[in-house]
């Protein structure tokens, strides 16, 4: 199992960094836009089990809706896509998840069938303009839900004792939890204090509002990326599967490696509308 873990992050390494480091920007939003894609099929597979064709058709309707949103071209659309997306992870998402089980996937499908066509594109959407912002926006604001997910991990295991959504995901623990949130709190101040203010949000931010919001900031964030955590493992249990694919050996999917991005990114893009 780790043997295969490695090969296949090696290969995706092998893709990803290429593309980041030295191609045009419009070919890392391409690799965005087939991640976003496959992600959808996946998503479908996740609510509505078993319709194999129905999947393929919602990839496809995920790919139109981002191709419309770039046809019209509007900034209002834009951000109002990213204000759902950001209303449906702060509200919408926790209500969700306190029904834990309990909820009836086949009485939910069309609800998270539209939710998805919203949480998808708006996802690519903010990675795109983190990268249009530059590198570093882009590759900090990713590392700190990286950072987070190390730090729980490591901190749970070390000292893991209180279960923080023992119905959506027994391994995580509320120390685990804790202990990311201070691994991102570290994080954010050496690229506050060592890279140049302009370019993450965490240095624009410490410099905008001051230090205690940009560690309140990092908080909202890092909380939000534990939602995305737990809402696809929600997903996944009320559809019965392990992954939300195979498409990744040794990974799960796609949606597996990115649910902590989709609350994240798109708030993280209004919260850099918030700068001064």
């Amino acid at each position: 199992m780790l043997k295969t873990r490695v090969i296949t992050a090696t290969a995706l390494l092998a893709i990803f960094l290429p593309i980041l480091f030295w191609l045009p920007p419009i070919y890392l939003n391409g690799l965005f836009l087939v991640m976003i894609v496959l992600a959808a099929w996946e998503w479908s597979r996740l609510i509505a089990p078993g319709a194999s064709k129905a999947a393929v058709i919602y990839a496809a309707l995920c790919l139109i809706a981002i191709a419309a949103m770039l046809f019209l071209a509007n900034v209002d659309w834009d951000i109002a896509l990213l204000l759902l997306a950001t209303l449906f992870w702060i509200v919408g998402a926790p209500l969700l998840m306190s029904r834990g089980t309990r909820l009836v996937l086949s009485s939910w499908q069309l609800f998270f069938a539209v939710v998805g066509l919203i949480l998808l594109p708006a996802t690519w959407f903010a990675l795109v303009f983190l990268r249009e912002m530059g590198l570093l926006w882009l590759l900090t604001a990713m590392a700190l839900v990286w950072v987070a997910d190390i730090g729980a991990y490591f901190s749970g295991k070390a000292f893991g004792r209180r279960r923080l959504a023992p119905q959506l995901s027994p391994g995580k623990t509320l120390e685990g939890a804790l202990g990311g949130l201070l691994l991102c709190y570290l994080f954010a101040t050496l690229c506050a204090v060592y890279l140049p203010p302009t370019v993450t949000i965490f240095g624009a931010w410490a410099m905008s509002w001051g230090w205690l919001p940009m560690f309140l900031m990092v908080t909202a964030l890092t909380a939000l990326s534990i939602v995305g955590d737990l809402f696809e493992s929600q997903l996944k249990r009320l559809s019965g599967v392990k992954d939300s694919s195979g498409l990744l050996p040794g990974h799960g999917g796609v949606l597996d490696r990115i649910d902590a991005l989709l609350p994240t990114m798109p708030v993280l893009v209004l919260l850099v509308g918030l700068l001064k």
